[in-house]
Parts: C-alpha cells; structure tokens; sequence
C-alpha cells in the first residue's frame, strides 16, 4: 500500500495556466483518463526528476508551391540519395520520383479556386538529443506519423543521422481527405511530443515530453534563424539581429522595473516549485521504500531548478553588469596617479 496517489503538483506544473478568473477546461494530464492513473503519474515524475532526454517536435516551415515543395524534399532526400518513406512503407527514390509528388500534391490544390495560394505542406523535424539510436528515432517517428495523421494527410519521412544527431524530416500534405485541412494549435504541438515521447520510450528509449515551465524554464526557445543570426554576429561575421538589438533596447529600457507578465510567470514558477515540494514530502511519508527515493529525487531536481527569468530579466542583469565593471575600471583608474601626486 501507498499514501501517494495522484501528484497534484505535478499535475498543475504540466497542465497550461489560465487566466485569472476563468474556469480550466483542459482534460487532466494525470490520472484515469490520462496517463495510467497514479502509476503514470509516478512514472512520469520519476523520468522528470531523473532529467530523461526531451523529445522534440518542431513545426519548422511550409511550402507555397509545387517547386518549393520539389526543393525541400531535395534537400531532406539528399538530392533524391535517401529514399522518402510514405505511409504503409511505401519508397520513393530519386528526383524523378520526388519530383512527381511534389507535382501531385501541389496539382490536388490548383483545382479548388479558394485554395491556390494555400500552403501545400508542413514541414516538421522529430529529433533526440546525440547519442540516442538513430534506428529507433526512425521507428519511432513512423509509429507518430502513423497515429498522429494515419490515412488522412499524405505524408513522407526520411532519417538523417550524418552528423550523430538522429533526426528525422517530416512533410505533410496540408490538404487532407473529405476537406480535412492541417491546422495545428499550440495544444496540438504538445500532444505530438507526449505521442513521439511515447513511441520512443516503447521503443527502449528514455524520453519525456514536459512543458518548459515544468522543468523550471521560463525564457522561451529561441527560434532558429535568431540563434542562427546570433551565433554570427558573436562570431563577428554578421551585424546583430534586430531581434537582440530590440531586446536590448527594451531592457534597457526597464531597467528596475518587471512587466506584469513577469510577475506573472514568476509567481507561477513559485507555485510550480511548492507544488513539487509537496509532493516530495508526500514521498517521502509513503511506506513505500521506492516512493521514499523518489521523493527524495523529487526534492533534488527541485533544488537544481534553474533560476526563473525571462529574457528580459537576464539582459537587464547582463546590461547592469557592464554599467558596474564600467563604473568601477573608471574609479579605479586614477588611483596610481593621485596617490603619486601626494607624495
């Protein structure tokens, strides 16, 4: 027997916040009509407290056209080298044969007059950190495509695991079957992670699917093309985004201030944080020798949660820093000289 039933705390840590005032209406995360009721939940939080590998699921373009499609799949199929895989395991090879679905996918929408200027497909990247088994992230994302889109979107997937990071490129046709049209929503993007995590761990692999603020993240991922740009400007080969510039600016700006959204999210942190408190402590009551050690887990992970910052926060802290050092060379300097000057 155990006290430990259901994880509260860690329940609220993944479920989206909502605003003040409104009534949740998100399904339970935990619990019987979530992930296996309280042997789930003790097995999710066990994964989140040991820090397992975070599965990703990322929406990274889409195509406008027939040629654009024909040049995307190119480039994920290595100029036709690596054979794109469809439903049912069905290959496609050569640029000839990419070509021809390009051209099929993209003919379906020239016909229907409201849909000429539509995007024609998705493109989305299924990774796992380096080191993980390329064999069975490709598994693992033909079991996801084949639970999250089945027979009604058309889709084509390829591994690519040149560089030690499995990964796998996955376009889908946005125009579906009986007018189904792909339209994800945030929410949406979270249930795919939790579905390719799932797939991953049936598959042997260790892997979760926690939201940021679960694992203690405030500032959010920074997209791929800032990060690109960034990593040249510090690089010197390039002129600073002006995505940075502007965050610059704005931190600058605020300097002792902190927006209400800030508040907002530090304070839910703060809540986060007790809530998994609480569940150590709960843990570490059970008669359960093996709850007891999670709990314990529990209460390590907690404490080498990172510090909760937004983006802006860690600039004014980096913008005061250099007003410091800045101010103190300045006082410092004339010392030599003037103690000279005495003598």
């Amino acid at each position: 027997m155990t006290d430990f039933r259901s994880p509260f705390g860690f329940e609220e840590a993944l479920r989206p916040p909502v605003q003040p005032g409104r009534a949740r209406i998100t399904r339970p995360v935990l619990g019987p009509s979530g992930s296996g009721g309280g042997k789930g939940a003790r097995a999710a939080l066990a994964r989140v407290a040991r820090r397992v590998p975070e599965a990703m699921v990322k929406i990274t373009g889409k195509t406008r056209d027939a040629g654009h499609l024909a040049r995307h799949l190119d480039y994920i199929s290595r100029s036709g080298r690596l054979p794109l895989e469809g439903p049912d395991g069905e290959r496609l090879a050569g640029r000839v044969e990419v070509r021809a679905l390009a051209d099929d996918w993209a003919g379906e929408l020239s016909v229907e007059p409201l849909r000429r200027r539509t995007a024609v497909s998705m493109s989305i990247v299924l990774s796992m950190p380096a080191g993980t088994e390329a064999f069975r992230v490709e598994d693992a994302s033909r079991a996801f495509a084949e639970k999250v889109f089945g027979e009604r979107f058309a889709y084509v997937f390829v591994l690519h695991d040149e560089d030690r990071h499995p990964h796998v490129h996955l376009t889908v046709r946005m125009s579906g079957r009986e007018g189904a049209r792909l339209n994800p929503r945030k929410a949406d993007l979270q249930r795919w992670r939790e579905v390719f995590a799932e797939a991953l761990r049936e598959r042997g692999v260790e892997a979760e699917a926690t939201p940021r603020r679960a694992r203690g993240v405030v500032q959010k991922a920074e997209h791929t093309s800032v990060r690109k740009a960034r990593e040249r400007f510090e690089a010197g080969a390039g002129p600073m985004p002006k995505v940075l510039a502007g965050a610059l600016r704005e931190a600058a700006r605020g300097e002792g201030e902190m927006a209400s959204w800030e508040r907002q999210s530090i304070e839910r942190q703060r809540l986060i944080r007790r809530a998994y408190v609480a569940d150590a402590l709960a843990l570490s009551r059970s008669v359960d020798p093996r709850e007891r050690e999670l709990g314990r887990s529990v209460e390590a992970f907690v404490r080498g949660l990172p510090k909760p910052e937004t983006r802006r926060m860690r600039l004014r802290d980096e913008i005061a820093a250099v007003r410091d050092r800045a101010d103190g060379g300045a006082t410092r300097s004339p010392e030599p000289g003037a103690r000279g000057r005495s003598r």
